[in-house]
């Protein structure tokens, strides 16, 4: 099993940037796929980004392709999202997620969840 605790949100300004963080407990974090979802008030969770065990496949949802970078630092136990270019519609709180396998829109579900991190980006 695995603990996930995000961090590195806030309030930005449209244009802005931010790094977000996962921190996983444990030992087996490269065991896991790794992913970043969000959730806007009133909406349902979507997907954001996905990255494989070692980093080598990342999956992007359209709307942050360009913008965001997932990647991760299994020497640290630490997955991380880079968000460029942020626009107000990218307001949400940010959730890291990880499982056994990859999970995108396509198929797949996680099974550790972290707690989230606010973003909010001002216009």
């Amino acid at each position: 099993q695995v603990q996930l605790v995000e961090s590195g949100g806030g309030l930005v300004q449209a244009g802005g940037s931010l790094r977000l963080s996962c921190a996983a407990s444990g030992r087996t974090f490269s065991s896991y796929a790794m992913g970043w979802y969000r959730q806007a008030p009133g909406k349902e969770r979507e997907f954001v980004a996905a990255i494989s065990r070692r980093g080598s496949s990342t999956y992007y949802a359209d709307s942050v392709k360009g913008r965001f970078t997932i990647s991760r630092d299994n020497a640290k136990n630490t997955l991380y999202l880079r968000m460029n270019s942020l626009k107000p519609g990218d307001t949400a709180v940010y959730y890291c997620a990880g499982g056994a396998k990859i999970a995108t829109p396509s198929g797949g579900e996680y099974d550790y969840w972290g707690r989230g991190t606010q973003v909010t980006v001002s216009s």
